[in-house]
């Protein structure tokens, strides 16, 4: 019996067996983790403005885009308007995929973003 029940394990994704008795193929595998710090410090321009003057900018650790090969992550810092008004503390979930920043869109209030715990780059 031990025997028969040992040889029961899932079968590989082209056994003919039924779908939930196969294991799953992995459709692409995942990028390295990267540095936000150092991404977001090199390519700042990717995440703000110029004449936004963002001062105090804080990452967030990089989390698996559960809709992608990629990684997310959030950016917040002071930002200034073109007209030199203070605007306060602005925050960004950025998108980075094959270790670019293609990605950027302002935080909304139900965004993960605002739980997460950030670091000074």
């Amino acid at each position: 019996m031990a025997l028969a029940l040992a040889g029961c394990g899932f079968a590989d994704s082209h056994a003919v067996l039924p779908d939930f008795m196969r294991t799953k193929v992995s459709e692409a595998p995942l990028e390295p983790v990267p540095d936000v710090k150092q991404l977001v410090r090199e390519h700042l321009d990717s995440v703000f403005m110029a004449a936004s003057a963002p001062r105090d900018v804080q990452v967030s650790p990089a989390r698996h885009d559960l809709r992608g090969p990629g990684w997310t992550a959030c950016v917040k810092a002071e930002l200034t308007s073109a007209t030199g008004k203070p605007l306060g503390v602005e925050i960004y979930r950025i998108n980075i995929n094959e270790g670019l920043i293609f990605d950027r869109q302002r935080v909304e209030a139900e965004d993960t973003c605002l739980s997460e715990t950030f670091e000074p780059i």
